[in-house]
This record gives structure tokens, sequence and C-alpha cells, in this order.
């Protein structure tokens, strides 16, 4: 690994006149990919979709991974395995990271001191230290961060902010957020990585030396080296919401408690449950547990004139009811909005938008940092075993 500080340095100037380029009507924003796995080559679909944007470079540690997103998205675009050769290219005006958690902090830095705008994956931050100096960087950098917070993009989600502002709830004092997913389906059908294809110390990182592991490397978020379980990854897009309705986005305190039920050699558990306590009198809960899709994911807003339950499919509003009852399906729905797309859409563009106007995303990295904090307080307190006050 050559020394970042030479690497930006030379960036600096090999991207100087693309810092400084602007943007014709006519012209496409040129993308390069890093860390193409299925989000990202999701993400660089887009891209392409959108007619503003085009998909010109890809960058990933396994061979496979990059040949994958070219054939997808981009047939001409060139291929590179050290990200930081990429964001040398002047021709390049903006990157979409997808790498694997613990390279979000390093790679956003070293993009915007090379003159790129970034498209950076959530969660932003792999250690809650790692927030304030990518806060530093990306001011001084004047780039634009767009970070994968999508449900801010998302036009139900908006609405549904609206009707929390105007009081159409009253006063919300506990939200309950759930993700399920299966990741017992298909274990046994895994392709065998080729490690002769993969450039496993490159995508090592920061983390600890260790030999390769084919079950660290398909689910690295499950590991604490290269991520930090639902807390950091779910949880996130519901807490981030529960930040952008309630404008409060700092927890006091968390407790968080798990267990490795299904999958013991992860150092995650793969069930757990826990509870953020928010200035402003109001709760925010979260449950997962990765052996079923029943129910998905989703967050149901109590307040004391109504509930929400808000969803990516959607969202229904039910009025407080007159008198007590145990029956699980609410009725009499007083508004019921449903959505046929996905928010990803709107927010990519957004932020190929922004590149062109200069003006702030609707995900800036603070938004990214704070939801990521949030996390990372739940994961203390998961591995304490103790409730954890923020500092």
């Amino acid at each position: 690994m050559t020394d970042r500080r030479d690497f930006i340095k030379a960036a600096a100037f090999a991207t100087a006149a693309s810092y400084g380029r602007i943007l014709g009507a006519n012209d496409r924003i040129r993308i390069g990919g890093i860390g193409t796995g299925g989000r990202c080559q999701y993400l660089l679909g887009l891209v392409n979709k959108g007619g503003d944007g085009l998909v010109v470079a890809v960058c990933d540690v396994y061979e496979p991974r990059r040949q994958e997103a070219r054939e997808k998205v981009a047939p001409e675009a060139r291929e590179f395995t050290d990200y930081r050769k990429l964001l040398e290219q002047a021709d390049i005006d903006a990157v979409v990271i997808g790498a694997p958690n613990h390279w979000h902090v390093p790679m956003t830095i070293d993009a915007v001191r090379a003159g790129k705008d970034v498209y950076v994956e959530k969660p932003v931050t792999h250690r809650i230290e790692e927030g304030e100096p990518l806060l530093k960087a990306v001011a001084e950098s004047k780039r634009v961060v767009q970070t994968g917070m999508q449900q801010r993009s998302w036009p139900h989600f908006r609405q549904a902010r609206e009707i929390v502002a105007s009081g159409g709830l009253g006063q919300i004092t506990f939200i309950r957020t759930y993700w399920y997913q299966n990741y017992l389906i298909g274990r046994e059908k895994r392709t065998p990585i080729d490690t002769a294809k993969l450039d496993w110390k490159m995508f090592l990182g920061s983390a600890p030396d260790q030999p390769f592991d084919p079950e660290r490397y398909r689910n690295w978020r499950w590991f604490w080296d290269f991520g930090g379980g639902s807390l950091t990854d779910l949880f996130l897009h519901w807490v981030d919401v529960a930040h952008w309705l309630m404008s409060s986005d700092t927890p006091i305190d968390a407790q968080a408690m798990g267990g490795k039920y299904l999958f013991p050699e992860w150092d995650w558990p793969d069930t757990v449950s826990a509870a953020f306590h928010y200035p402003g009198n109001f709760l925010v809960n979260f449950d997962c547990s990765l052996m079923g899709y029943l129910e998905g994911g989703g967050m149901v807003i109590h307040g004391t004139k109504a509930l929400m339950r808000l969803h990516r499919g959607g969202f229904a509003v039910y009025p407080e009811q007159p008198r007590y009852t145990e029956l699980p399906d609410l009725k009499d729905v007083a508004q019921e909005v449903h959505s046929a797309h996905d928010g990803a859409i709107e927010h990519v563009q957004n932020f190929l938008d922004c590149i062109r106007s200069r003006n702030t995303p609707n995900a800036p990295v603070a938004v990214g940092v704070a939801a990521a904090r949030a996390g990372h307080l739940g994961n203390q307190a998961l591995r304490s075993g103790q409730t954890v006050r923020a500092a």
C-alpha cells in the first residue's frame, strides 16, 4: 500500500482540470464505480438510465465482479483493481462507492480530495470516531457527497414527513422499526471464490491481516473487521427516517441485546433487539432476525392522534380509537399511499442534479454520519451488555 498522502498530492494535479470543469447542458457526467457488487451495479445502472450520467470505469478487488459490472452496465468502461488509480483519471467527474463498510471513509476522503463528487453507500462510517474527520474533509473539498439514505428522496417518505410536521399524528413518543431477512436460503448454491482472481490484501485494507476466509469475504457485513451487522446496515434506513421526521438525530443512550442462534461463525448476532432514547422525549426501537422474510422491513410511528405504518411500499395512517382493542388488524384508515417504484431512482438523479447545480443533495454527509452514529452506539451497547450514553 503506497502512502495515501503521496497519492492525494498526485491526484490533485491529475484532476485539476476535472475539479474546475463546468459541465455543459449536453455533457454527460462521467462516473466510476468502486466496489462493484450487486448494490453498486444497481446504482450504476440507474446512473446510465437517467440520461445525465455515463459509467466510464469500474473498480473491484475481485476480477469476476469487475467483469460482471462492465458487462451489465458499461461494456466500454475501463477496469481497475486499485481505486486510487481510478481516482487519478482526470476524465472522471464522480464516483459511486459500494465497497465494504471499512473502506467508505478512506475512499470518500481520497475521492473528494482528488476532486471527485461522491455517492457513498451506508453506513458512511465504520467507526464512530471517523465521523468528524470525514465531515471536515468533505467541507474543505466543497465536493457534492450524497449518502445512501435514499428514502430522503422517495416521494411517499417525503409525503409522510409532511404529515408528521403538520401535527397529523399528534405528539410522537414511540417509533418501532424492524427488518427481517432470510440468510438461510441459497447458502448451499454459492459459487466458489477464485482466489487467484481476488486481491485479498486490498480487500482487507485497514483490517487486521488474516488468511482468506470465504465466509468473511461473502458476508463481510457480519464481521467487526469489515462491517457492523444490521445496526449499521438495515437499521440505518429506518433510524435516518426517524431523525428526519423528528428533527432529532443524536440518541441520548442506547441498549441492545442479541444472540447467534443460526450463524455462530459470525461476529455479529443474527437476532437482535435494540432501543434508543432521544432528546424530544421519544424512543426508537429496532428488532431484526435473519431467519425469515415475513413482515420484511418498516416502521410504526405512534402518536397521540394517530398511528402511521411506513415502509417502502407506501404508508397508511390510522386515527386513534375511542376504546381499547386487542385485534391486530387496524381499521378505519384515514390515509393510504402506495409506492410502485424504488426511491433510489430519485436519489441517484438528485445526486446527478446536484453535481450540475452544486446544491446540497437530499442526504448530505452529515445525514449519513448521524445515522451511522446511532448504529455504532447500538453496537457499543450490544458488545458491552450495558446501557451506553452518547459522548
